[in-house]
């Protein structure tokens, strides 16, 4: 699907002041999104803000180097958001995944717009420019500035990169085309160093997530014939392994690795009662349909959702809707 940026173009040709805001626990391709289009922006002489619902992950904070992407309440406030021309959401567009930022957009009189490539999508009053079939929304930054001549420099490169790059699994989704890889060739021609960047991203675990993954790969467990395979994770098991919450992002991807499996979950224990679950897939089944049953969203191979409840409880539901449907 080929976006027409040009009515993004007069947006920002008519204003002066943005606001740069994703969704909740943001990821690779949200914060390098949000760093690539504030450069972007910044060259053309805009004024730009970038305020989000969470924090930026520690092992992801060298995407920020100058720490200017704030949190909601902490580093910024209400008038940080409210005072603009412009509120530009990128990476979701969904109320939910916007969580207390949201309740700010639906109250700005800002002119509002959504970059996204996520399915799912709510009502929000902005003017989108989507691709489902996209691999990241870095990818579509990129092709913006592509459309509308804006310079790409080494600066913007990098968060580009490893938006595109963790968003296809370092290029092993099925959403990695020929136009993803001359797109990353483009990236590495600016100044990107895969080799750099990919150690920055996945070689600097700790010994508590090394222990974390050795727990959770214990409870791996594989149902339907091998077509689904499951862990989860304990609030006890960060304190007994000297882990964080932040150290269960892609271990649901080992379960991935049993041959036979459709599709895997895993289930985080949170500390307000709720249920944290991690949606993948390497066939196709939707996991964003299982995801939507349960108020999350996603794509079709990975989606999320939090539900409230015990562990044991929600996992027994989850399981219950993947057994329905997850063929043997």
């Amino acid at each position: 699907m080929s976006i027409h940026w040009e009515p993004l173009r007069k947006i920002i040709d008519a204003n002066q002041s943005f606001v740069l805001s994703s969704h909740v626990r943001p990821d690779a391709d949200a914060i390098g999104s949000e760093m690539g289009l504030a450069g972007l922006l910044e060259a053309k002489g805009k004024r730009v803000r970038i305020v989000n619902p969470s924090a930026i992950a520690p092992r992801l904070t060298f995407l920020d180097p100058q720490n200017r992407i704030k949190k909601l309440g902490e580093g910024a406030t209400a008038e940080d958001i409210l005072d603009n021309d412009v509120h530009i959401i990128v990476d979701t567009s969904a109320w939910a995944q916007l969580a207390d930022v949201g309740k700010l957009f639906r109250s700005t009189p800002a002119t509002k717009v959504v970059i996204d490539h996520h399915a799912r999508s709510d009502d929000i009053g902005a003017v989108e420019f989507k691709d489902e079939t996209a691999e990241a929304t870095g990818a579509l930054i990129f092709h913006m500035a592509r459309a509308l001549d804006y310079p790409l420099t080494a600066e913007i490169a990098t968060p580009l990169f490893c938006a595109i790059a963790t968003d296809t699994g370092w290029f092993r989704f099925p959403a990695t085309s020929s136009d993803t890889m001359r797109t990353i060739g483009d990236l590495i021609d600016l100044g990107a160093q895969p080799n750099l960047l990919y150690e920055r991203l996945y070689d600097q675990c700790s010994i508590g997530r090394v222990k974390l993954a050795g727990r959770v790969l214990s409870r791996v467990t594989v149902e339907n014939e091998g077509s689904l395979a499951y862990t989860w994770v304990a609030l006890d098991d960060f304190a007994e392994t000297g882990s964080k919450p932040v150290d269960t992002e892609d271990l649901v991807n080992e379960c991935l690795r049993i041959e036979g499996t459709q599709c895997a979950f895993i289930a985080v224990e949170q500390p307000n009662k709720k249920v944290k679950f991690s949606f993948r897939s390497r066939t196709g089944f939707d996991v964003a349909q299982i995801a939507e049953q349960f108020g999350g969203g996603g794509h079709k191979q990975a989606a999320g959702a939090v539900l409230p409840g015990t562990l044991s409880a929600t996992k027994n539901q989850v399981l219950a809707a993947l057994r329905a449907t997850v063929s043997g």
